[in-house]
């Protein structure tokens, strides 16, 4: 039985309370504070103050723990709006906020999909946004939003990581880099590269998202009203 079926055990207030929902929240702050290397049933219970062995009565293993830690962070996930564009642009832009503020959330997005009652709840609304789009079509518009959010937020995510580990923010390492690919571009061997890289507008991450879903949206819409 899935562990969003199965009974809880009845609860014992002695030597600690427990339940699925404090171990959960136990172990979102354990991975929000020091990364998801941090999580284990062992850490999580020394967290709470309890034996291991007592929250296998809950969880009975670190991939339900993982499953269910990404959809109690789908509750903070609530896509709205008039129409399918509206609630699409919601789903992206409040996945990308529920990335940045649990980073780890970027290493367990994609893959199979999400199953927990928050994920359903959350995919309930963005496909009955798409009432009025060909029933075969409604998936893969779907797919090709999370795929756009997932791939643009484990960017950010690497980027933040790499500051972290050199101590260069972005621009200074670009600067870094700015003699070594001036003396690349005047080879004349990229020209392409080189004309973007000098004369482009250089965006933050904010409005390179935001362009990069007009992009997707705008296709998407010319597909769905052939």
């Amino acid at each position: 039985m899935l562990v969003w079926e199965r009974p809880e055990p009845p609860n014992r207030p002695v030597p600690a309370p427990l339940d699925r929902e404090r171990i959960v929240r136990a172990a979102i702050e354990s991975a929000d504070a020091e990364g998801l290397e941090a999580v284990s049933l062992r850490k999580v219970a020394g967290v709470l103050g309890v034996g291991p062995m007592r929250l296998y009565g809950y969880i009975a293993s670190k991939e339900e723990l993982l499953d269910l830690m990404v959809d109690a962070v789908h509750a903070e996930i609530r896509p709205a709006g008039d129409g399918w564009r509206d609630v699409l642009r919601s789903l992206a832009e409040a996945t990308r906020q529920a990335v940045h503020e649990h980073e780890w959330l970027a290493d367990l997005l994609g893959g199979r999909p999400q199953l927990g009652p928050h994920a359903l709840a959350t995919g309930e609304t963005v496909v009955a946004a798409l009432d009025d789009v060909d029933l075969d079509a409604v998936m893969p518009v779907v797919a090709s939003v999370n795929a756009y959010v997932i791939g643009a937020v484990r960017r950010e995510i690497a980027e933040r990581r790499a500051e972290r580990a050199t101590g260069l923010d972005e621009k200074r390492w670009q600067a870094s880099l700015g003699p070594y690919l001036e003396r690349t571009f005047t080879t004349g061997r990229f020209p392409a590269l080189a004309a973007v890289v000098r004369d482009a507008a250089h965006l933050d991450a904010d409005d390179t998202f935001r362009i990069g879903l007009d992009c997707l949206l705008d296709g998407i819409e010319a597909r769905i009203s052939r």
